[in-house]
């Protein structure tokens, strides 16, 4: 039996879909069950078990994680002693940091920060906001708010801290934005004395060196396609890529095969002018992986 297992922590909740994806493209594969919390995974190194989000930094400070994925948020809202291992910039469903932001109604006299002297604030993030308001030399009273922090305002709050990866639902509810204060991006994050485990380091090291080439792959795709020696010149001048494009001479005298890794905003506009400089056979490909 195997007695070299790393403890891994994986967010439940909004950010779970988005990081068990990008574990699948990692190369692990984690199934879940709807009644557990020990999901399995097709690594028998790895104790993997879904945790808050909000909770995971004091598993791993304490050690009874080795590490985890977590917001950057909730590792200063715990005030969390981890080590932060990478930064990989994903949420529920993008890859922008998300923001925390201070909302009120449209029609509320409140207009800036200074303007929540006194007034009630509620927010599932209480710690941090508490430490912002007093480092602005605000005032104010902050209540933990136990979930649709949105339809606090106006009768049960003045105003609200709440995150926000696109305004969409503040805007909904009546609601407009006054100062973001913080933004936040997942982190893998590991217990120090785990880190100084000489076996627990090396597999978080590999772990982290393959989501993050799985998150850099995410808005790439590969290109490959023939070219003649006539369009060699101009195709390669098109074409923006990580460090250079790989050039191979076909057997066909004269035509030359071209494979190059870009960013996939870039396609819709780059195939037609590649075609017009000659290129034949254009192939785009997926990527699960892309290592610098």
């Amino acid at each position: 039996m195997n007695k070299k297992v790393l403890n891994l922590g994986l967010p439940k909740g909004s950010l779970q879909e988005s990081t068990l994806n990008l574990m699948k493209k990692a190369g692990y594969k984690v199934s879940v069950s709807s009644r557990s919390y020990y999901p399995s995974i097709n690594d028998p190194e790895i104790r993997p078990m879904l945790i808050r989000a909000q909770e995971m930094a004091r598993y791993v400070e304490d050690g009874i994680l080795d590490c985890g994925l977590t917001g950057y948020d909730w590792i200063l809202e715990q005030n969390a002693d981890v080590k932060t291992i990478a930064e990989l910039k994903y949420a529920k469903s993008g890859l922008r940091p998300v923001r925390w932001v201070v909302a009120v109604p449209n029609e509320s006299a409140i207009k800036k920060l200074n303007d929540l002297k006194g007034k009630r604030i509620a927010t599932e993030l209480v710690g941090f906001t508490k430490r912002f308001l007093k480092s602005q030399g605000i005032k104010a009273e902050v209540d933990f708010s136990w979930g649709a922090t949105e339809v606090k305002p106006p009768y049960l709050a003045d105003a609200i801290v709440e995150l926000t990866e696109t305004g969409t639902s503040l805007r909904e509810n009546n609601l407009r934005i006054v100062e973001t204060i913080l933004e936040s991006s997942t982190r893998f994050i590991a217990n120090k004395t785990s880190w100084k485990n000489r076996w627990k380091k090396q597999k978080i090291e590999n772990m982290v060196m393959l989501l993050k080439g799985a998150l850099e792959a995410e808005e790439r795709v590969g290109l490959k396609m023939n070219i003649p020696e006539s369009g060699l010149k101009k195709s390669i001048s098109l074409l923006p890529s990580m460090h250079s494009p790989t050039i191979s001479e076909l057997t066909e005298k004269g035509w030359y095969d071209i494979d190059v890794i870009i960013e996939e905003r870039l396609v819709r506009e780059l195939i037609p002018r590649l075609k017009k400089a000659g290129a034949t056979g254009i192939v785009e490909y997926p990527l699960n992986k892309v290592i610098p």
